[in-house]
């Protein structure tokens, strides 16, 4: 039965934590749905690396169009505000064709930045200050630089992860060249779009065996080798792009300061943090989320909810 939406600008939004089966189940919900994918995961956005981001395999590629995903190189910096821009102009060519947008991914404050029509603060990059903070950062370590964002902006470093110098460098030149909050500066406006926000979810503990699996499967498939490759480019190892939970693992590993169990067990480790950050961004009381357990049938569940035309938020001109 062909799918067809009497609101407005419709889009799908599937969100829930890494490795509960997102991916999974846009592609059938895609297909069945006539439509095609946006993705909302930072870590997609990079060529060359695929193994450790886990990206959508080259047979749901074909099966569903897919989009922000391979989109530039390790050494180029997607910041919000051009990831924002590239999502609504891939909804806005999705819908032209008469599809149904899905968009889908785990970075919550890219999805949250889409739904809720962010206006985010044009400000031109400060070379000086942030030179000062990146050795401030090297200095203290990533950590300890987070706990002073922490003081200044409790709201800014609760969604920023301890570890991710980059954003918490980013999070504080905005402070120290406003002397505003960096929370504080992001501006909303109701999106161009009808919602239906759904949400995939299982039980924490067999979440984490599903991580577990995920990242022995990684290494089976080759994750070091991918990760050699790419330093055989000659990247450095200080961008962004290998920030992603894995990569800074397997550098470890070849640099000796690591053994393959104890990179693999950090991983696991980080992954399952990651997972506690994730639900600070799509709560399982929210309102606007209609949340589905991740088993067997959740696909035609999704699908029977979204056919129903309930929970749609319309957009209205």
């Amino acid at each position: 039965m062909q799918f067809q939406v009497s609101y407005p600008n419709p889009l799908i939004v599937i969100v829930g934590p890494t490795a509960v089966g997102k991916t999974t189940l846009a592609v059938e919900l895609a297909e069945r749905l006539n439509g095609e994918i946006v993705s909302a995961d930072s870590r997609l956005f990079y060529r060359g690396m695929d193994i450790g981001t886990d990206k959508p395999s080259a047979s749901d590629r074909l099966r569903v169009p897919h989009h922000l995903i391979d989109v530039a190189d390790p050494d180029e910096t997607w910041s919000l505000a051009v990831y924002k821009r590239a999502a609504a102009r891939a909804i806005s060519e999705i819908q032209g064709r008469g599809k149904i947008p899905f968009l889908v991914g785990g970075t919550g404050q890219y999805i949250r930045a889409v739904i809720e029509g962010w206006e985010l603060p044009v400000q031109q990059p400060d070379t000086r200050l942030r030179a000062v903070l990146e050795a401030w950062g090297v200095q203290i370590g990533p950590e300890a630089l987070h706990q002073k964002l922490a003081l200044m902006d409790p709201e800014a470093a609760a969604r920023i992860e301890r570890r991710n110098l980059r954003r918490t460098i980013r999070a504080l030149e905005v402070i120290f060249h406003t002397g505003k909050r960096f929370s504080r500066q992001r501006r909303k406006a109701k999106a161009p779009y009808s919602l239906l926000v759904v949400g995939l979810n299982c039980p924490r503990e067999a979440l984490y065996e599903r991580i577990d699996k995920r990242i022995d499967e990684m290494f089976a498939r080759g994750l070091l080798s991918e990760v050699e490759n790419l330093l055989a480019s000659d990247y450095s190892i200080d961008l962004p792009s290998f920030s992603a939970i894995g990569y800074q693992q397997m550098i470890a590993y070849l640099a000796g300061d690591m053994t393959m169990e104890e990179a693999a067990a950090r991983m696991r480790q980080l992954t399952h943090q990651f997972v506690r950050r994730q639900a600070n961004w799509f709560k399982l009381n929210d309102p606007g989320i209609r949340w589905f357990s991740a088993d067997e049938g959740a696909a035609e569940r999704v699908e029977s909810y979204i056919r129903s035309g309930e929970g749609w938020q319309p957009f209205h001109n």
